[in-house]
């Protein structure tokens, strides 16, 4: 007799396994967040130089965005998605492994080689869909991403207990918790069920990336999407050590982080259903308004109230604006054309990571917590430009064009 799960619509059936993957990607990044500056502190020779694992980290995310999305493309997604939870397993034994070494750098290695297992990762949205009906592809992104709320409470719950798990070696524990967790998303992915291309598509490469990247609707998807996650990883990365450096204490981090992460994927069992009621364009534009509220909060002080208010407020925004962008970037590629769409597309979030991820230890270090929020403002009013762009082009075109079918 089939199972509940056997008998459910495919494309329910694979936004429930994906979600399943992004909480195990979110417990992941978590724990990294909650752990690898700190850790970086321990270990680096020059205090300036913290939050470069966390760098390292973004840039093995940067450097494996592309050939992730062109392996997918030619293996299917299954058969990628394992090659990645594979790199998970050996990035979080690297790490461990350098932790138990005290060396900074086989940290920045092992941190590097996790990243990579991130790229395959934020590929989980996109898969959702690309097997869902048109109108469903929103709340199928959107709902995906909601499997991160369990991340984010279980992530900073999993680096309380972990962080002295293994004696006269901090944060050794909470690495090895981590090869668990990559092994957990093998087991979800022997569920998932999307038809690779047809030998036609992966031929047929489509427009040239240049054009589709000239487009309005790319612009506004990839710049969104973008600065989103720049804000967010430049708060994210500098957050721990600020609160650290106003005599915070660590469980008090954790605690803010674990709310940040409510505040990330909580909202997405109705982003989508938002979008579809109020537009795209105006979702993304209250998550930059919400960006400026965060600001504000952060600004006002630095007492645990405002840090936990902040960050809540900076998941919030970020998952209106990472969503949007999302669902807008699919209507502007065919399916031949996804691959590299998706990995222009995330290739430039991953860069973005990258950049915000090392400015944001140099800024906390030279000018402290206020730099951090003052630097993030033209970027806001960036993508609240772009956007405003975009409303008004699609005003002035009543019937604006997305790709067919």
């Amino acid at each position: 007799m089939d199972t509940w799960f056997q008998m459910m619509d495919r494309q329910y059936r694979n936004v429930l396994v994906l979600s399943g993957c992004q909480a195990t990607l979110q417990t992941t990044g978590t724990t990294m967040i909650a752990v690898t500056g700190l850790a970086g502190l321990a270990l680096a020779t020059d205090k300036a130089f913290a939050t470069v694992p966390l760098t390292t980290y973004v840039i093995g995310s940067a450097i494996t965005t592309i050939p992730a999305s062109l392996l997918m493309n030619s293996v299917g997604r299954r058969a990628g998605f394992q090659v990645g939870t594979a790199l998970g397993v050996l990035g979080a034994a690297i790490s461990a492994a350098a932790v138990y070494l005290s060396n900074f750098w086989l940290l920045c290695a092992g941190t590097m080689v996790l990243g990579m297992y991130t790229a395959f990762g934020k590929y989980y949205r996109f898969a959702a869909a690309d097997a869902a009906e048109v109108d469903f592809r929103a709340k199928a992104i959107s709902l995906t991403l909601a499997g991160g709320i369990a991340g984010g409470i279980v992530g900073p719950e999993m680096a309380k207990h972990s962080t002295d798990l293994v004696a006269n070696h901090t944060y050794m524990g909470s690495y090895l918790s981590l090869i668990a967790v990559s092994l957990v998303a093998m087991l979800f992915l022997t569920g998932l069920d999307i038809p690779r291309l047809s030998e036609q598509e992966r031929r047929d490469s489509g427009r040239p990336l240049s054009v589709i990247m000239r487009q309005p609707v790319f612009i506004v998807a990839a710049l969104a999407s973008m600065l989103s996650y720049g804000i967010m990883n430049l708060f994210m990365t500098s957050t721990p050590l600020a609160m650290r450096a106003h005599h915070h204490h660590f469980n008090d981090a954790a605690f803010v982080l674990q709310w940040h992460m409510i505040g990330m994927y909580g909202p997405s069992f109705i982003t989508g259903s938002l979008i579809h009621r109020y537009g795209v364009l105006n979702i993304i534009l209250a998550g930059i308004v919400l960006l400026f509220v965060c600001i504000i909060a952060a600004l006002a002080g630095t007492e645990l109230l405002n840090f936990w208010v902040a960050l809540f407020l900076l998941g919030v925004g970020w998952n209106f604006m990472y969503v949007g962008g999302s669902a807008l970037l699919t209507e502007c590629h065919a399916p031949a054309e996804r691959a590299k769409t998706q990995a222009a597309n995330d290739f430039m979030v991953f860069v973005t990571m990258a950049i915000s991820s090392l400015s944001s230890g140099l800024l906390l270090n030279a000018s402290g917590w206020h730099a951090v929020n003052y630097g993030s403002i033209p970027f806001l009013l960036l993508a609240a430009s772009a956007t405003l762009w975009l409303m008004w082009q699609r005003r002035s075109t009543p019937r604006h064009q997305t790709v067919p079918e």
